[in-house]
């Protein structure tokens, strides 16, 4: 045990890894006071399940540094000040006259916040709260108007010519040989993007732009030709992104940042620009994949197939969405609503891990999965387990109970099929609730393959004859175990090829009485259905 405790670094996961090489990079530069993990939340469109796991993960990591003994904190930061480039599918082409613009200073077109910005802010905090994490909240707005970034923004204009040669160097880009690598606010139309910062008077704090126009996601965005002074220590504009993460993490003394592959070029010159321009180590950064629509594309805010935190909050619990964000850091992952039910039995897998139900021999591979269970309830598990119940069957009784009574049907199958029901428990009232969620917008839980040897295809066929004649629950109970017996499978491994093919799930009721009351025939499908997908061709089974 003492040679087990000394391989396993905090709780065993890949946040506790990131967290400890960020402690011991900090310690040799002498700066483990405090340590601060920062995000950025888009403001641009709707929140996804990418935006939120930039969040979450951020989180994780925080608390991570924590358990192993360190002060920290969790820094979300909106980039509200960011300017419009594409309407999001499903908001009004109205918006498109604010293209260009800063997101806070659009009109929110739901008519709830103070500008559109801050309205798709609230919707990613919203999720964070929900999911009970918590953050030090910092609009860009807000920081560019208090001066925030003032040093940060002198020392970048006092050094714009290294700063142009470090982008042209990283990106090819000559952009910012020629104008300085901050976007004013336009005086006249109120855009951002489609300025060209000219010149730099420091005593003044202020710098000469002509609003010249830009292409913005491919299309040309033309400017007013205002010509002006913007004020940066009002406000009256922003940093380029190509310099404004460097500012930020000096300003904010930021010590740990991941980041999408889609902004790795940004990430790679702004630490350039921390170690060259502002003499300071950059923070650590880990790099992630994004997460894909089943279709293989990338979920984003202006696509349309936007797949938001709270779409899964409806039909899951927050641990089983924290539990995707902590599962795995590496690699792209396809994801849809239909992966909900899975992650849901799975965080219920952990649980009986977590509380000894179930031993594994790998005691590294337990120590971690005990480990992400913590995680998964941010490291403040419960003192016992909360009833398991398969969502699939929840999503059956959901589906058959009669209008009106929904809650009572349900509990009382529960309690016919075995399962000792505290009906104030709060964790039923929620795992309930999601089930009659989704049922109210799917009809049933995708099938999924279910492979099968020779021999258990055997047992499930005949198995399907006797449920065809049988209608008595213990003699069914029986048959069972005999057919099992009978077909050399150990009784415990056809018990869960069953509940896997009836519940997709590894244990369930008492399968006797849950035949009868699921109805013989509605079984007889259900297994004929699988011995069915089993039969598939090796390339259609990958797909599944």
């Amino acid at each position: 045990m003492e040679r087990l405790e000394k391989k396993i670094i905090g709780k065993g996961t890949w946040l506790d890894k990131i967290a400890y090489a960020v402690i011991e990079k900090e310690k040799k530069l002498g700066r483990t006071t405090f340590l601060r993990v920062e995000s950025g939340l888009g403001a641009s469109g709707f929140p996804h399940l990418g935006s939120f796991a930039d969040a979450i993960r951020a989180y994780g990591i925080k608390l991570a540094i924590e358990n192993l003994g360190y002060k920290a904190e969790y820094i979300a930061f909106s980039d509200d000040m960011d300017g419009l480039r594409k309407v999001p599918k499903g908001l009004p082409k109205s918006l498109e006259k604010h293209l260009g613009k800063p997101v806070t200073s659009i009109p929110d077109p739901f008519k709830c916040h103070e500008s559109y910005g801050t309205h798709m802010s609230s919707l990613l905090l919203d999720a964070l709260d929900k999911c009970g994490v918590e953050y030090n909240f910092f609009s860009a707005t807000e920081a560019y108007k208090k001066g925030l970034f003032l040093n940060e923004i002198e020392e970048i204009l006092k050094h714009s010519k290294e700063v142009g040669e470090i982008i042209k160097e990283e990106l090819s880009q000559e952009k910012y040989i020629e104008v300085l690598p901050y976007f004013p606010i336009c005086g006249n139309c109120g855009r951002i993007y489609t300025t060209k910062a000219l010149e730099w008077f420091p005593k003044e704090r202020k710098i000469k732009y002509i609003c010249d126009g830009a292409e913005i996601r491919g299309k040309w965005i033309e400017g007013c030709k205002h010509e002006g002074e913007a004020d940066y220590s009002k406000g009256e504009g922003k940093l380029s992104w190509k310099v404004e993460f460097a500012a930020r993490w000096v300003a904010l003394k930021i010590n740990f940042e991941a980041y999408g592959k889609d902004i790795a070029d940004s990430v790679r010159v702004n630490d350039r620009i921390m170690r060259e321009i502002f003499k300071i180590p950059p923070p650590s950064h880990i790099r992630y994949e994004m997460f894909l629509d089943k279709s293989g594309k990338k979920i984003s805010k202006s696509t349309g197939n936007v797949f938001t935190p709270q779409l899964w909050l409806k039909y899951g619990s927050p641990n089983s969405l924290i539990l995707l964000m902590f599962k795995r850091i590496t690699g792209s992952r396809e994801i849809s609503v239909f992966d909900i039910p899975r992650y849901m039995d799975e965080m219920d897998e952990l649980e009986d891990i977590y509380f000894g139900k179930i031993v594994l021999s790998d005691k590294m591979e337990e120590a971690k999965l005990k480990g992400l269970y913590e995680y998964c309830w941010l490291l403040k598990p419960p003192s016992a387990p909360s009833i398991h119940i398969p969502y699939n069957l929840l999503a059956y009784l959901a589906k058959v109970s009669p209008k009106g009574s929904e809650k009572t049907f349900i509990i009382e199958k529960l309690k016919l099929y075995g399962y000792k029901i505290n009906e104030s428990s709060k964790n039923l009232e929620e795992r309930i609730n999601y089930a009659l969620n989704w049922v109210k917008d799917f009809s049933e839980i995708k099938e999924t393959f279910i492979e099968m040897n020779e021999n258990e295809k055997k047992a499930v066929q005949e198995l399907i004859e006797i449920i065809k004649m049988e209608k008595d629950e213990n003699k069914l109970q029986s048959a069972i175990f005999e057919v099992a017996r009978k077909t050399n499978i150990q009784p415990k491994e056809f018990f869960k090829l069953l509940y896997k093919i009836l519940l997709g799930a590894p244990q369930g009721p008492k399968l006797g009485p849950y035949i009868v009351a699921m109805g013989n025939e509605n079984v007889v499908k259900a297994l004929e259905r699988a011995l069915k997908l089993s039969e598939k061709p090796a390339e259609t089974k990958q797909k599944q």
